[in-house]
């Protein structure tokens, strides 16, 4: 098969590829993941909540691509003192706060397949902006929707106390209980939208037969007998 027939072959495959039709994030296949430094030796990840969003993606332009994520934020840790915690006001503050989201303004190409993608991330009511590293894959057809599904994997590093996130504890060596640098990473599937359903057209009553003339006719009495 030679390089023209392989093109034609993938947008068959793959129609939405081919202009730059919006995708969105997968909830049942995406993360948004956290991790810090505890006691300043080991390592504490968890997710922050479900995940969702829209994504823009502009094949020939990375520039003009748009991402905006919203995240439910319910912070997993395995640990349900720890998760209690997270979600008091000390840190997120999830009674107030209950949602994350990133709005992206500046998308650059940094590779095969790589972005710096930029933009704002709010978490509780402070905004600040943040460059994450990008990775976005080639596109896969799924084998349940046939529809053409890509992955992307984003990492940044923030610091918490920029977000209000400020609780900590001092150690005798003039550490911290809980590393104020945060390392974030999202990852994700990307699908095309699925097409609103068709309404439902109520159902037409089925048109019963004209009976025929012998059959509506009732039999003429007999002739009572004398």
């Amino acid at each position: 098969m030679n390089l023209i027939q392989k093109a034609v072959s993938a947008l068959v495959v793959f129609p939405a590829l081919a202009y730059a039709a919006p995708m969105v994030v997968d909830p049942a296949h995406s993360q948004a993941k956290f991790t810090v430094k505890h006691l300043m030796v080991s390592d504490v990840s968890g997710t922050l909540g479900k995940v969702s969003g829209n994504v823009e993606l502009d094949e020939k332009d990375a520039a003009k691509s748009t991402v905006e994520i919203g995240i439910d934020v319910d912070p997993q840790t395995q640990e349900p003192k720890r998760d209690e915690h997270l979600k008091s006001p000390d840190f997120f503050d999830v009674q107030k706060f209950p949602k994350a989201t990133f709005k992206s303004k500046k998308i650059a190409k940094a590779g095969k397949d790589k972005f710096k993608v930029t933009g704002d991330l709010t978490l509780k009511d402070v905004t600040k902006e943040v460059t994450l590293d990008t990775t976005l894959s080639a596109p896969i057809e799924n084998p349940f929707s046939h529809a053409p599904t890509r992955a992307v994997v984003a990492t940044g590093k923030i610091k918490r106390s920029d977000f209000g996130l400020k609780w900590n504890m001092p150690l005798a060596n003039n550490g911290l209980l809980v590393s104020d640098e945060v390392r974030i990473e999202f990852t994700a599937e990307l699908t095309p939208p699925k097409p609103p359903e068709a309404e439902k057209a109520p159902a037409k009553e089925e048109a019963k037969p004209a009976a025929s003339d012998a059959g509506t006719k009732a039999a003429a009495p007999a002739p009572a007998k004398k």
